[in-house]
């Protein structure tokens, strides 16, 4: 039942998203180009619509049995609504946020999905006490916007998306949570239904509605998956969310070091650098998806690893982000660090190497 689900989940999507597109452009939701987009010319977006109608059938049929189901769904479509305000009339930030805060809300008090403690390694707990509602609406707002932030190139966001939760399905199997593993599923199939249409060159984009959407629910679904564990475990759906959440950090430092608005935006994100480096839009895509899919792997693999071979893999996986992101220019092209102290370190030995 559960695959003639997601077979279903699939078919409905790609069924859909014509309709969709169709409705996005009578109602004025479309997106136009400017100096900050990298398309050409006017398309239709509201596309997260056709995500969601497949998602809800498909959630419809299985149900599955759980205390945060409806909740869930309550919020998602609460996102959903927000989204669609914001891609046919354009909402404000302050808007905006209320409305992913409002979707955050049900499924953290209602739900009862939060962060109470976390298992220390080396013994002892962490206790989140009058903090657990924060944290937890943080985390869920943070991904949210993260997933938004990407959503930059045809196809970007839905198919890290989907990368994202392919692992999140695959490790809730093999952990036996079968409601993350039903939810991440339906939302999987959806969202590669939809694909068919937004991979270069799009057809139609998902636009917030879409974006805001798969972002609530990854941050949901990587929460129930993973919450009141070790502090090492903790971090897997950080890692599986790796390219959103670094993409969305080295925003906030390129912000800072060039002293700008935190809320300001650019042309600077992991995208715009490819693009600059000379990769064309397609490839750009690709290379981001093998970024995400090394990103899952590598969670898998630091789900199983003790607590000092956990460790090792974070402090080896900080390095390599680092010194990515400086070889491409995250931050700026003088920004640059680890990579100077590198060439020094070249030049001395080189140096040393002459005088022998």
């Amino acid at each position: 039942m559960i695959y003639l689900t997601l077979a279903l989940s699939f078919i409905i999507s790609v069924l859909v998203t014509p309709f969709v597109k169709r409705m996005a452009i009578k109602v004025g939701a479309t997106d136009k180009p400017n100096q900050r987009k990298v398309h050409q010319k006017i398309m239709p977006r509201l596309g997260g619509l056709a995500i969601y109608i497949s998602f809800l059938l498909g959630y419809l049929i299985l149900r599955p049995e759980d205390p945060a189901t409806w909740p869930l769904l309550v919020g998602a479509t609460i996102i959903v609504m927000t989204g669609m305000i914001d891609d046919i009339r354009e909402l404000s930030p302050k808007l905006k946020l209320l409305g992913q805060f409002t979707a955050a809300i049900v499924v953290v008090v209602w739900g009862g999905i939060q962060v109470e403690f976390i298992n220390l390694p080396f013994g002892g707990q962490l206790e989140f006490d009058v903090w657990s509602i924060p944290f937890t609406l943080l985390w869920i707002i943070g991904v949210t916007n993260a997933i938004n932030l990407i959503d930059g190139l045809d196809g970007l966001a839905a198919g890290v998306s989907s990368i994202a939760l392919i692992t999140i399905a695959g490790m809730a199997f093999i952990m036996g949570d079968t409601f993350v593993m039903i939810t991440a599923g339906i939302v999987l199939a959806s969202t590669l239904g939809f694909l068919v249409y937004n991979f270069h060159p799009a057809k139609i984009f998902m636009g917030d509605t879409g974006a805001l959407f798969l972002g609530f629910v990854i941050s949901v679904v990587s929460l129930m998956g993973f919450k009141n564990v070790t502090v090492i475990s903790f971090i897997i759906p950080i890692i599986i969310l790796g390219v959103p959440i670094s993409d969305t950090l080295f925003a906030i430092i390129r912000r800072i070091v060039n002293k700008k608005p935190l809320s300001a935006p650019d042309k600077s994100h992991l995208h715009h650098c490819l693009l600059r480096l000379g990769f064309t839009h397609r490839q750009t895509v690709l290379v981001i998806y093998a970024i995400a899919a090394f990103f899952g792997i590598t969670a898998i693999i630091f789900s199983q690893a003790k607590v000092w071979g956990a460790i090792l893999i974070l402090l080896l996986l900080s390095l390599l982000i680092e010194l990515f992101a400086e070889k491409v220019g995250l931050v700026n092209e003088n920004f640059r660090p680890l990579l100077k102290i590198a060439r020094v370190v070249r030049a001395s030995r080189l140096q040393a190497t002459r005088k022998e």
